[in-house]
């Protein structure tokens, strides 16, 4: 593993007309800078690339890509920077990457709702983007919310749980588009494990055993910055996006776009991945088994060969 702290000089008059001190975004990059580049764009808003870094980021290097990984500025190990919260800033931090690694062009990762930055800057910079890969990426967010419901709802009636149908009926009634409904449709998200495979494979399972081991995954794997959510629902109102139109844009302007989907993830209904079928092609869309939101761990294995044969 390579880290590297790089000064990000931004100048944001490019962004606002204004002047501001330079600042330090922590980065860090695994492999040989001649070798493929790929950007990996962590979930959230609010979480981090630590995940993805000490169970992955290495073993995706060996097999010929120059991987590099942040944490968006206000967020993760760059949460002690000024953040605005914004797409547009978001995207300056990106271009910067670009130049400080002299990159023309690089395979997007998008990871969650490091899918939703992904696509949107992809179509914005299409010139840029070799590749767009979206892992375990909301198509809706609003249908994504609304499925996690209707999960939860389910497992509570044959559980009999009272209790919990009464927050449900609740949740039912409030404004979908809130950051309180969202964070609430999360934590049942969390309640029901719904970001776990049930039937993890061998090697998942020796992955996830890090989690318990590693002092850097330890810190940060349940760490979140409430005030990412807050800003980019604030700006952006991202519980609302959906991806379909930046999607079929991506096909127009002949941007290879790539999508890996976990058949045991509770956040994504099965209509979502007929959706993206139907834009991108069948062929372009792996729905996997014995596998969750976390693709990169669930099938490491499969992961690797996928964006191996999708970007050779």
């Amino acid at each position: 593993m390579k880290l590297r702290n790089i000064f990000l000089i931004l100048a944001l008059f490019l962004l606002s007309g204004n002047f501001a001190l330079a600042q330090k975004l922590q980065v860090e990059t695994f492999g040989n800078e001649k070798d493929k580049p790929v950007i990996f764009l962590h979930g959230g808003p609010g979480y981090n690339s630590v995940p993805f870094e000490a169970t992955t980021a290495k073993e995706l290097s060996g097999n010929g890509f120059f991987v590099i990984s942040y944490d968006r500025r206000g967020e993760g190990r760059n949460s002690n920077l000024k953040a605005e919260y914004t797409f547009d800033q978001t995207f300056g931090d990106l271009n910067q990457i670009y130049q400080t690694y002299g990159l023309k062009k690089a395979i997007l990762m998008g990871h969650s709702f490091g899918g939703v930055i992904a696509t949107l800057f992809a179509d914005k910079y299409p010139e840029k983007t070799e590749a767009l890969i979206l892992l375990s990426a909301p198509v809706s967010t609003q249908e994504t919310l609304k499925h996690i419901l209707l999960e939860a709802k389910e497992i509570y009636e044959k559980k009999g749980d009272t209790v919990n149908l009464k927050y449900i009926s609740m949740l039912e009634k409030m404004d979908s588009t809130s950051m309180e409904y969202s964070s609430y449709c999360f934590m049942h998200a969390m309640a029901n494990g719904f970001y776990s495979t049930k039937k993890p494979n061998e090697r998942a399972v020796g992955l996830y055993k890090k989690f318990k081991t590693d002092s850097l995954l330890r810190k940060y794997a349940t760490n979140m910055v409430y005030q990412a959510s807050r800003g980019f629902l604030k700006n952006e109102h991202y519980t609302t996006i959906s991806l379909r139109e930046n999607l079929k844009s991506l096909r127009a302007k002949k941007v290879k776009v790539y999508a890996i989907y976990g058949k045991e993830d509770g956040l994504c209904s099965k209509r979502q991945i007929e959706i993206l079928e139907s834009i991108l092609g069948g062929n372009r869309v792996e729905y996997l088994d014995n596998c969750s939101h976390n693709v990169f761990i669930d099938r490491q294995k499969k992961f690797i060969e996928l964006v191996k044969k999708w970007t050779k």
